[in-house]
Order: C-alpha cells, then structure tokens, then sequence
C-alpha cells in the first residue's frame, strides 16, 4: 500500500506522540515470523540505537510502508543509510535515510497470542536469519512454490463441480 507524505507525516507523529503504531502486515517477506493480518505494533526508536537483527517499519521513496529486519548502516556522502532485508527476501532493500524509519517492532498480535520480540525465541531466529543467509533462499523459494502452486491451481479451477449421473 502506498501512501504521501502528509499519511507518512502523521504515522510518525502518532508514534511519536503515543509512543506506538498498531499496523496490519500484508506481505510475505518476513514469512514465517509475520505474516499476511498479523497485527505488528511498532513503537518509537531512535534510528541510532538500532541492534542488527531489529525489525523496523519505514517508508521507501515511493512512498511504501515495509518492515524488514535491520542489518547495517553505512555512510553515503556523510549521511548514514540504513540497510534492510525481509526474512524471505534473497537482497537487500534499498538504503534508507534515518527520516524514512518510523518505528521498531515490538511485538506481533496473531490469532492466538502475542508474540514478543524481546523473547528468547524471536532472539534466535533472527540470529538464525543473520547467520544463515541460506535461510533467506530457503524461505524466499518456499514462498515462490506456495504462490506458484496456489497461481496455477485456480488459474485451472472453474468454480464448478463435477457430478456423475
């Protein structure tokens, strides 16, 4: 989903001013830790404090809200650039500014429970995701297969049902 500047504007001051952002996650690229209406609240951070392995929300160039695990930063003509990649995602995203980041992941509301991320667990996996790159290219094909399959088995599906007389 795409969104200007004023919508952009107004998510980072909310999280500013309440210190949080309940957001629906839509996509795959952070499969199997989020996934498509999984409620992600993001909560105010200081870009600078960033740990390698946070998941934070920003906003591309285009406008697109993502949220994807941070690895590094780096410096381009003396700015920092912060650098993202989703779990299923085999590159990174392009490099993001300190103005584009919007928040930090706090915790996922599934169906069934709350997922912290200062727990255990989420604290291995995303060691496993940044010590196993090929955990990236496992997950990403996965994601490729399922959508394959799920593309060309209702590309072939009418709706209708076979009756024997």
């Amino acid at each position: 989903m795409l969104f200007d500047k004023e919508n952009i504007i107004l998510f980072k001051k909310n999280i500013r001013n309440h210190g949080f952002i309940d957001w629906e996650f839509e996509g795959n690229s952070m499969f199997p830790l989020i996934q498509k209406g999984n409620i992600c609240r993001f909560v105010y951070c200081e870009p600078f404090k960033l740990i390698k392995g946070d998941i934070v929300l920003y906003y591309s160039e285009t406008g697109q809200l993502v949220a994807h695990r941070f690895f590094h930063t780096k410096l381009v003509k003396e700015q920092r650039h912060y650098l993202f990649k989703g779990d299923t995602n085999f590159s990174f995203d392009q490099p993001v500014t300190e103005e584009q980041i919007i928040g930090k992941l706090a915790f996922i509301k599934k169906v069934d429970k709350k997922v912290w991320m200062a727990d255990l667990p989420m604290g291995l996996w995303g060691k496993t995701i940044l010590l196993l790159p090929f955990t990236s290219i496992i997950l990403g094909n996965y994601i490729n297969l399922k959508n394959a399959f799920n593309t060309n088995f209702m590309d072939s599906y009418d709706g209708t049902e076979e009756t024997s007389d």
